[in-house]
């Protein structure tokens, strides 16, 4: 039987507002898991409020994105999202890895960390969005991909959305064994062989990546494969390499694009 053990719920405050730590353990992940949890300035525990995922990279944790962009809580009080901030336990990919039993992050997600966030959080169940960076660019997309009825839309930034493209890079092959040996194993959580599950479902999707990134190629592939499979997707093509100072200059057109088709009124 799968153990859930609440271990701490802690406040620590951002300005005079809160900002949560939730964290959570289940013997199907590594350890336990830390989500960094934002709530609007003006939430007020009555009204449903639209929840974005933010998931970081490749050897991450959970507070990357708030250590990046210089404080997700303006992020929070300006578009009025619910941010949460999950830890993707160093290098899990967000799947559930067909190689090791205590790596299952999928499940993790949708069994533990989703029902405790809508215990706690009056959230907009038809307005949950998710994006990342690098590998969470991966999570993210790949996520949607496989629970399109769940989110309403996916971004990433400087996503790794075909990891067939890097077999022998950031790991990969301890959550998927060797390409070579279990390429199936790949196709089956690779964004870019995911694609067709959404074909149809009028799901509106924004990826971007600078051009001297190493994932740019990729990227380009992603957002080819989106026309030609009639998927709506907005692709940034900017100067930029696979930085920080690149992910913080442009999380907010995701924010921006994800106000919109929440139709939150945040003064755009």
């Amino acid at each position: 039987m799968k153990k859930l053990i609440i271990i701490a719920f802690a406040l620590c405050f951002s300005s005079i507002f809160a900002q949560e730590k939730l964290i959570l353990s289940s013997d199907i992940v590594p350890h336990a898991d830390t989500s960094l949890v934002f709530v609007p300035k003006d939430y007020n525990g009555t009204s449903n409020y639209p929840l974005l995922f933010m998931l970081h990279g490749w050897s991450g944790n959970y507070n990357q994105w708030n250590d990046v962009t210089g404080g997700l809580q303006s992020y929070a009080d300006k578009y009025k999202f619910i941010i949460i901030c999950p830890d993707g336990f160093y290098d899990s990919w967000y799947l559930d890895s067909p190689v090791k039993a205590n790596s299952q992050f999928e499940t993790f997600f949708f069994k533990t960390l989703v029902p405790n966030l809508f215990d706690k959080y009056k959230i907009d169940k038809s307005r949950i969005f998710i994006t990342g960076l690098s590998m969470g660019g991966h999570g993210a997309m790949t996520l949607l991909l496989k629970h399109p009825d769940f989110f309403k839309s996916a971004g990433s930034t400087s996503g790794i959305l075909d990891i067939t493209a890097f077999p022998d890079r950031w790991s990969m092959l301890n959550a998927l064994g060797k390409y070579s040996e279990k390429p199936d194993n790949w196709t089956k959580n690779s964004a870019l062989f995911l694609i067709k599950n959404i074909k149809g479902l009028d799901k509106e999707l924004i990826i971007d990546c600078g051009t001297e990134d190493f994932a740019y190629n990729v990227n380009k592939a992603f957002n080819e494969k989106c026309i030609e499979t009639k998927i709506k997707i907005t692709f940034i093509s900017q100067p930029g390499a696979h930085t920080r100072e690149y992910w913080k200059s442009t999380i907010d057109n995701h924010f921006r694009f994800f106000a919109r088709l929440a139709n939150v009124n945040c003064g755009l």
